[in-house]
């Protein structure tokens, strides 16, 4: 029996999940079950495979668990980028390998495609647009990075244009950058409440069981999961939990969880908005990793997201909350000086499961178990996809994303502690120093 000796355990001061419409938890899990499909973790990789299970198999019953409430944690804390362009912090140009670059950027698509279907279908109020997104510089350092990521973008074929910083406060209201580059694939959307309005629109032979927090695992023919209140037994486990997959015995010492941090500001008055201008609704993030992501979102408010701790329990920790809130006071200042009296409403972290190789994982764990685990940032459209074609898979189906997913390497092996503890905590510190202005 494996022991699951850390569970989710987030703050309560999620703007997005406090600011999205209400809804009744489903209820925990008590007493015994069995199941030919359970699925743990209720976000948006988990969301999607108990979807597309369902669909799969119609004569079957998918049980989903949840070890909080959806929407709650980490799918309902990002910054709300729906991004359709490669990502790859790893690589000097965004792009990387053209040939992995254009199947990311179909992976990617399709997630978007996915979502935008179920959005309308279900009709679910989370303000999904497409937007585009800003990608930011103030120093040299950054409008390196743009020039970079522009010929990767040329390499790639996609569209996007360079706005000069004299002519951002047309877009964005602040004249605090140098130099943007704008691409108009991504949509942005409420986190929160896009997650639980996937929740609230599972298909009917999808159980989904909140507060159900598993603390033991035997593996077997069967798979047998232990709670408090009772347990639950799987012909079929799927893991789509991140960085806690390793408290269920697999992938161990490969998967970072990352915390990084957020603020959201009040509402802003209409005189606010006029001293503000811009558009009213975009989204920015900065050309170094380590700087500060900004949101104005449709109900006039800016969210501020910047800084980072390593939680190896997954928790979240008050004085990381305490600490970050000042950086995201000074980064407002910095950037919007013509709105000093505008406050913050919340302020909460959330997190990322990263790999040090920016890999993935996908397929078979173990006789009957099977992942999709290790999102490194990208959870709305690869959380989705991933998500979905894992639940494929298994029900046969073959394609060339699939077939790409399958032949990743998934997630290298970390350092030992004290040695990864010591390494992720100076690599953290240093970025965030290194990223100057930009933060």
């Amino acid at each position: 029996m494996t022991k699951v000796t850390s569970t989710p355990a987030d703050d309560a001061t999620c703007g997005w999940f406090h600011l999205s419409k209400p809804r009744q938890a489903r209820p925990s899990h008590s007493g015994n079950t069995h199941a030919r499909w359970v699925v743990v973790g209720a976000g948006f990789t988990g969301l999607a495979a108990a979807r597309q299970l369902a669909v799969n198999f119609p004569d079957d019953e998918v049980v989903l668990i949840e070890a909080q409430e959806v929407g709650f944690g980490s799918s309902g804390r990002n910054a709300g980028f729906a991004i359709d362009l490669p990502h790859d912090i790893g690589a000097e140009d965004y792009i990387g390998d053209i040939e992995t670059a254009r199947i990311s950027l179909k992976l990617n698509l399709t997630g978007q495609t996915i979502l935008k279907a179920l959005v309308e279908k279900h009709r679910i109020d989370c303000h999904l647009r497409p937007s585009g997104k800003y990608q930011a510089a103030i120093e040299d350092r950054g409008v390196a990075v743009l020039d970079a990521y522009r010929r990767g973008l040329d390499k790639l074929g996609q569209p996007y244009e360079v706005i000069e910083g004299k002519d951002l406060p047309d877009h964005i209201g602040t004249s605090f950058y140098r130099q943007a580059l704008f691409t108009p694939g991504t949509a942005l959307v409420q986190p929160a409440a896009l997650v639980k309005g996937l929740a609230d629109s599972l298909p009917a032979n999808v159980t989904l069981h909140e507060h159900t927090a598993i603390t033991a695992v035997e593996y077997g023919d069967k798979t047998v999961l232990t709670h408090p209140h009772g347990r639950i037994t799987a012909d079929k486990l799927l893991l789509a939990n991140n960085a806690f997959g390793m408290r269920f015995g697999f992938l161990q010492g490969t998967m970072l969880p990352v915390f990084t941090y957020a603020s959201l500001t009040r509402e802003l008055t209409e005189e606010e908005q006029l001293c503000l201008g811009g558009k009213p609704f975009w989204g920015l993030i900065p050309a170094d990793p380590f700087g500060t992501t900004l949101r104005r979102t449709h109900d006039n408010r800016i969210l501020v997201r910047n800084s980072f701790s390593f939680n190896r329990d997954g928790h979240s920790q008050q004085k990381y909350l305490d600490r970050f809130v000042k950086r995201h006071r000074e980064s407002f200042a910095r950037r919007f000086p013509m709105l000093p009296e505008v406050e913050f409403d919340y302020t909460w972290g959330g997190s990322l499961a990263l790999s040090r190789n920016h890999m993935g994982y996908f397929g078979k764990l173990a006789p009957n178990v099977y992942g999709a685990l290790c999102c490194n940032g990208l959870g709305v459209t690869r959380g989705t996809v991933t998500g979905t074609l894992l639940a494929d898979w298994i029900a046969g189906q073959r394609n060339d994303l699939i077939d790409f997913l399958l032949s990743s390497p998934g997630p290298n092996k970390n350092p030992p502690e004290p040695l990864l503890s010591l390494g992720v905590n100076m690599n953290l510190l240093w970025g965030q120093c290194r990223a100057g202005r930009e933060v």
